[in-house]
C-alpha cells in the first residue's frame, strides 16, 4: 500500500527488490515503494534522506547498492508514496554532502537550490488530450515565446507582469488568442530549473525538474484552476480537481493539454550543450565528491566552458543516457511533439556528432511523429537533417538565408530586391524567422531591432514601418520551410524584449494588440490572415519554389509557389499601375491576400485588383506601394 507523503520511517532497508536492469534512473514509484537508481560512480558511500534533511546522519538503512560496472547505486523503499522528499547524501574521495538528484522531476517549491526533489507519480494527471494528432514538420507555424514575462494577468484584467515572474498557468490563458492567431505549435523558451528567478532559461541547472517560479503555489491556485477548467470545458473536456493541478509536473502537463485541446502542438526547448551558468554544490557538479576536482574527474562534464556553463561529457554513455532520458521525458510524459535543441553546434564542436545520431535514433524509434529541430549553425547545415551515417538525422535545422536578406533589404531603402532570391530558395527543411529571442533581446549593443523599428528607425509606427513591415511578415510566411514568429512579432511590436519582469519598458504591449493602437489591432490581423492563408493553400506549405520575375528598377519580386500560388512582392514606395507580369498560366486568378487592405482596415482606398485578375498569361496588375500579393489560380 502506497504511504502519503511523510509517512517513511527510519529503519526501512535499502534492499534490492524492484530493482531492475531498465529501472530508470532517479525515483519511480514501483511495487508499494520507490525505487532510485542514482549515477555516481566514483562515491564511495551514497545515502537517501528521505523527508528532510535538518540534522541527517547517514544511517545504515538508508544506504544504497552500487553497481561497480554501471557506477549506479540502488535501492527499493517499501512504503515511499507520492510527495516524498528525498535528497542524497554522498560520500567521496574529497569530501561529503548533500545532492540533489540529477533526474529529480520536481524540487520543493521553496528554498532553491538547498531543496528536496519530490517523489513524483506520473499517473497522477488526467490528460484530456486523447485522440490528439500533431502537425507535420511542413504543416508547423510556430510562435516562440517565453514563460517568465509573456502575460500574466489577475481575475479583473489587469497586468500582473510589472510586479512578478508570469506562470505556465498564465500562458495558458492565452491558448485561446493563440489558436485564433492560427499557430499550429508553440515553442516556450526552455522551462526546467534554472538558478534565480528570472532568466532565458539556458542556463538550466535540474533538466527534469520544471522550473518552480514558472509554476503556482497551491494557495494561489483556486482561481487559476477555475480558468483551466473553463478552458477545458469550452473544448468538451472534463474539469481537472484541485491536487490534480498542484504540482509543478501537472502545471507543466496541463499547459500541454490545453494547446492540444486548442489544437496546437507543443515544442519544447532543450539545452544539452551545457548546463549553468552557475552549478552549486548540491547539483550534478561534482556528483561524487572526488577528492580533486578538476576537468577529468568531473562525471557529468568536460573541461570545456560555453556560455557560462560546464560543457557535457558526450563521450561518456551514463552522460549520453542522461540527456535522451531527458528528451523521452518531454515526449512520454508531457505528451510534447517535438522538441528544439540549443546549440548543437557546439555539441558537434565539443565530440557529439555520435550522440546527436544516437538521439535522432532513438527519438524516432520511440514518438516518429515527434519533430527534432537542430540550432546547427556549421558549414554544412544540410548535414544536420542528412540521416546517419552521413548526417545527424534532424528533422529541421534553423537557417538565416531568408532572415539575413530581409532584414538587409527593410534596413537600407536602396537594397536591391535581388538579394531576396537566395532567401527564397530556402530548402524545406529550414526553420525560419525574423524575429527570435536571441536577436531582439535587449542585453548588448549586438542585437537587432525589431523588424517595425528596422523598417523605419525614426518612427516604427509610421506608414512605411507598417507597409514594409507586412511584406516582410507575409514572406516569412509565404516562403519554403518552416516559419516562426517571436511573441509581439504579429502585432508590430517595436521595442526589444528582456527576461526581467522588472523591465517594464521591455515588456510586450498587449493592450495595443487588443485594441489600444489601432495599427497594433491592424497588423494582427494582417497576420492572423496570412497564416491562416499558408494553413489552407497547401502551396504555401511546400518545399516547392520557382522565382518568375525580379524587377529591380520597381523593386518587384514575383515567385510561384507549389502549382497554382503566386506571391509579388515590392519595396517600391509608390504604388505601381498596369505592371506588366507573365503569370505561369493564362486564365483567372483571385487575388486572396493584399497587405494594403489591412492599413487602416479595411482600407477603403486599397490599391488592388478588385479581387482577381485574367493572365493571358500576361497580366496587367496594380500593385501597392511596399506592398505584398497572393494570387491563387481559380481551377
Amino acid at each position: 500500500m502506497t504511504a502519503e507523503a511523510g509517512s517513511y520511517r527510519v529503519g526501512m532497508v535499502a534492499s534490492q527488490e524492484h530493482v531492475t536492469a531498465d529501472l530508470a534512473r532517479g525515483a519511480t514509484l514501483v511495487g508499494g515503494g520507490v525505487a532510485v537508481r542514482f549515477w555516481a560512480p566514483a562515491a564511495r558511500r551514497v545515502f537517501v534522506a528521505f523527508d528532510g534533511v535538518l540534522s541527517y546522519l547517514p544511517d545504515p538503512a538508508d544506504e544504497l547498492v552500487q553497481d561497480p560496472v554501471t557506477g549506479d547505486w540502488t535501492g527499493w523503499f517499501p512504503g515511499v508514496g507520492a510527495g516524498t522528499k528525498y535528497r542524497f547524501y554522498v560520500i567521496g574521495a574529497g569530501g561529503e554532502g548533500f545532492k540533489r538528484d540529477p533526474q529529480a522531476r520536481e524540487l520543493e517549491l521553496y528554498g532553491y537550490p538547498e531543496c528536496d526533489a519530490l517523489v513524483v507519480d506520473d499517473d497522477a494527471y488526467p490528460w484530456h488530450d486523447q485522440g490528439w494528432t500533431p502537425p507535420g514538420a511542413a504543416e508547423l507555424i510556430v510562435y516562440q515565446f517565453h514563460v517568465g514575462v509573456f502575460a500574466a494577468a489577475d481575475p479583473l484584467g489587469h497586468d500582473r507582469r510589472p510586479h512578478r515572474t508570469a506562470k505556465l498557468l498564465d500562458a495558458v490563458q492565452r491558448v485561446p488568442y493563440l489558436a485564433a492567431l492560427g499557430v499550429t505549435a508553440v515553442q516556450p523558451l526552455p522551462v526546467v530549473e534554472f538558478q534565480g528567478e528570472w532568466s532565458l532559461g539556458y542556463n538550466g541547472t535540474d533538466l527534469f525538474s520544471p522550473e518552480m517560479d514558472y509554476c503556482v503555489d497551491p494557495h494561489a491556485l483556486p482561481p487559476y484552476l477555475d480558468a483551466v477548467n473553463e478552458l477545458l470545458a469550452a473544448t468538451g473536456a472534463g474539469p481537472l480537481k484541485f491536487e490534480q493541478l498542484a504540482g509543478q509536473v501537472n502545471q507543466l502537463k496541463a499547459f500541454v493539454d490545453v494547446c492540444h485541446r486548442f489544437g496546437i502542438a507543443v515544442l519544447f526547448d532543450v539545452v544539452y550543450n551545457h548546463a549553468g551558468g552557475g552549478l552549486d554544490p548540491q547539483s550534478l557538479d561534482y556528483i561524487d565528491m572526488p577528492a580533486a576536482p578538476g576537468p577529468d574527474n568531473n562525471a557529468y562534464f568536460t573541461g570545456d566552458g560555453w556560455a557560462g556553463g560546464r560543457v557535457f561529457a558526450f563521450g561518456r554513455p551514463a552522460v549520453r543516457e542522461f540527456l535522451t532520458a531527458n528528451a523521452l521525458m518531454f515526449l512520454r510524459d508531457y505528451h510534447a511533439d517535438g522538441l528544439r535543441f540549443d546549440e548543437v553546434t557546439v555539441i558537434d564542436a565539443n565530440g557529439g556528432w555520435g550522440f546527436c545520431q544516437e538521439l535522432t535514433g532513438t527519438l524516432r524509434a520511440a514518438k516518429p511523429a515527434a519533430v527534432q529541430i537542430a540550432e546547427y549553425w556549421g558549414e554544412f547545415r544540410g548535414l544536420a537533417v542528412a540521416p546517419p551515417p552521413g548526417g545527424m538525422g534532424f528533422d529541421l535545422a534553423y537557417a538565416d538565408t531568408l532572415r539575413d536578406a530581409v532584414r538587409a533589404v527593410l534596413a537600407d531603402r536602396g537594397a536591391g530586391v535581388g538579394r531576396l532570391v537566395a532567401g527564397l530558395h530556402s530548402p524545406g527543411w529550414s526553420y525560419n524567422c525574423l524575429e527570435n529571442h536571441d536577436l531582439v533581446l535587449d542585453m548588448d549593443d549586438h542585437r537587432a531591432p525589431r523588424i517595425a523599428t528596422l523598417a523605419d528607425s525614426a518612427d516604427p509606427r509610421s506608414w512605411y514601418a507598417r507597409s514594409r513591415s507586412r511584406v516582410a511578415t507575409g514572406l516569412l510566411l509565404t516562403a519554403p520551410g518552416v516559419p516562426m514568429l517571436f511573441m509581439g512579432q504579429e502585432f508590430l511590436e517595436d521595442t526589444l524584449w528582456s527576461d526581467s519582469p522588472g523591465r517594464t519598458d521591455r515588456l510586450i504591449w498587449w493592450d495595443g494588440a487588443l485594441g489600444a493602437d489601432r495599427h497594433m489591432v491592424d497588423f494582427l490581423r494582417c497576420t492572423r490572415d496570412l497564416v491562416h492563408l499558408r494553413r489552407e493553400l497547401p502551396a504555401l506549405r511546400s518545399a516547392a519554389v520557382d522565382v518568375l520575375h525580379v524587377d529591380e528598377d520597381n523593386r518587384v519580386v514575383a515567385m510561384r509557389r507549389g502549382d497554382d500560388v503566386v506571391v509579388l512582392l515590392t519595396f517600391s514606395e509608390s504604388t505601381l499601375y498596369d505592371y506588366r507580369l507573365n503569370l505561369p498560366w493564362a486564365g483567372r486568378w483571385r487575388e486572396v491576400f493584399n497587405s494594403d487592405y489591412y492599413d487602416f482596415f479595411p482600407n477603403p482606398m486599397v490599391a488592388g485588383n478588385a479581387g482577381a485578375v485574367t493572365a493571358a498569361p500576361e497580366v496587367s496588375l496594380t500593385v501597392p506601394a511596399n506592398g505584398m500579393m497572393i494570387l491563387q489560380a481559380d481551377h
